[in-house]
């Protein structure tokens, strides 16, 4: 977890920096000028009812968001979703998709919008595909994070015996044998790789769609905006939470990841509603920094539902073993992505 809080560190820099520049605005001003009133939403400004309809918002997303991230993390306790069971792939496969849905349908075309504004100049933006390529280092960029996070794992085990590599592995995980042990500790490693880094994404992207909302003066904007993320916080939340049961945690580091993940949304949204008043979305740093850090974390998104997470279980002997299964799990993943699509309409 201290690796990927790391890595979240450029991040918030990169953002206050957003913030202290973000009423700059330049580009074309009748464009931009048009824009923003058709954000506004002409006669729909009410301060104060936005302000009621912003604290609703950080009441029912941070529930929604709790109850989405320990759903996976209290079906222990129900034992047809223990991890070794065909009900537990499917929701996993699901989640999965829900995931998947969240980089291509929510963040993806935010960050088209954000890039290809009228508000910023047409050299360079409108030049060059700045949101895909971005997306692309992205994924390379998670990749790099993902092998090297595994490699100092296994590096700091090298001065270990067999045998003391093998009893810290019975600690974490259960099984017989040495050699058991050392695949299963080395699995858990690399799931628990997966939720740290699939956590930081996550939180990226909801930071930016919180400062949007908190920001935003147009309750006509915000009012169907509760709903859709209570949805969305719920169901990307499941997947997260079914990558932190996996990795294993203790009850203080699950904590501290339920943590970060219920209250980064509701953070952006007091952010968003202290700097409301500097705070210009239409301003050329406003746009390139929430187009650059939606890009990124699109692209990690992606990168791990496909690679972390669905090829992994699709290409695993649990799957491969039954088809019948194959296909259940193909359909709950075309469902959480569906579902997570249609959110796309809302927010």
């Amino acid at each position: 977890m201290a690796t990927a809080l790391t890595l979240l560190l450029p991040f918030f820099f990169f953002f206050f920096f957003f913030l202290t520049s973000a009423n700059a605005v330049s580009g074309d001003g009748g464009a931009c000028a048009a824009e923003a009133a058709a954000e506004s939403g002409g006669g729909c400004q009410d301060s104060a009812a936005a302000l009621r309809l912003k604290v609703v918002a950080i009441a029912s997303i941070l529930a929604a968001s709790v109850v989405g991230v320990c759903l996976p993390l209290v079906s222990r306790s129900v034992p047809a979703l223990r991890p070794d069971r065909d009900l537990f792939v499917l929701v996993k496969a699901f989640a999965s998709g829900v995931i998947l849905a969240t980089g291509y349908m929510h963040v993806l075309p935010d960050s088209f919008d954000d890039l290809r504004s009228p508000c910023l100049p047409d050299e360079p933006w409108a030049k060059f595909p700045f949101t895909t390529f971005i997306a692309m280092l992205a994924a390379v960029v998670t990749l790099m994070i993902d092998s090297l996070m595994l490699s100092c794992y296994k590096i700091g085990n090298g001065g270990h015996g067999a045998a003391e590599i093998a009893l810290q592995g019975a600690r974490e995980i259960s099984v017989i044998g040495k050699d058991g042990v050392e695949i299963e500790s080395e699995r858990l490693r690399r799931n628990r790789i997966i939720a740290q880094v699939l956590e930081m994404g996550i939180v990226v992207h909801s930071v930016v769609i919180g400062l949007s909302m908190g920001a935003s003066q147009n309750p006509c904007t915000i009012r169907p905006l509760v709903a859709a993320l209570c949805f969305h916080q719920m169901f990307e939340g499941m997947g997260l939470g079914g990558c932190i049961l996996q990795a294993e945690y203790g009850m203080k580091m699950r904590a501290i990841l339920v943590f970060f993940f219920a209250t980064t949304t509701p953070f952006g949204i007091v952010l968003g509603i202290a700097v409301s008043k500097v705070y210009s979305s239409t301003s050329s740093t406003a746009l390139i920094v929430e187009g650059v850090l939606n890009a990124a974390s699109a692209g990690l998104l992606n990168y791990m539902a496909l690679v972390d997470l669905l090829s992994v279980d699709f290409m695993g002997p649990k799957l491969q073993s039954s088809v019948r299964l194959q296909l259940f799990s193909y359909a709950a993943v075309l469902s959480g992505a569906g579902l997570m699509s249609l959110m796309a309409k809302w927010a």
